[in-house]
């Protein structure tokens, strides 16, 4: 099954070797991309349970991730939420967990472990709550 996913990238190139990637190497199928908080909230609203999962940067052109984060969880999204960031430190990864990150990957040294675990979504494994940080 694939992984319907949605990607919050504000780098274009990011975005497009990252969507490629995905797609060549897991079962996703990436359904939209926002560079922004406010195009991917709007964005998210509109596909609903059409998304399994969310691939989040933190630091965006307008607005953060974490907005988005925190949005999604307050809404009450049932897709899968991570976070793929240069600046994934103890701290950062603490305040994605408390705003509902399901995982939070480094983009420098994470691709293979986001690529495992839209393999594991695929199988119906993965993690199941919030705040699984590995």
């Amino acid at each position: 099954m694939a992984v319907k996913t949605f990607i919050v990238e504000d780098s274009a190139i990011i975005l497009d070797n990252l969507a490629a990637t995905l797609e060549e190497t897991a079962p996703v199928e990436v359904v939209g991309s926002a560079p922004d908080e406010a195009s991917a909230l709007l964005a998210l609203e509109r596909l609903g349970d059409g998304v399994d999962l969310v691939i989040i940067d933190v630091f965006l052109k307008s607005g953060s991730g974490l907005g988005v984060l925190r949005a999604a969880a307050q809404a009450g999204m049932s897709a899968r939420r991570v976070v793929l960031t240069n600046y994934a430190t103890p701290d950062m990864r603490e305040r994605c967990k408390a705003l509902g990150a399901h995982h939070v990957f480094d983009k420098s040294n994470d691709l293979d472990d986001l690529i495992a675990y839209c393999l594991r979504l695929s199988e119906g494994g993965g993690d199941t709550q919030s705040g699984a940080l590995a």
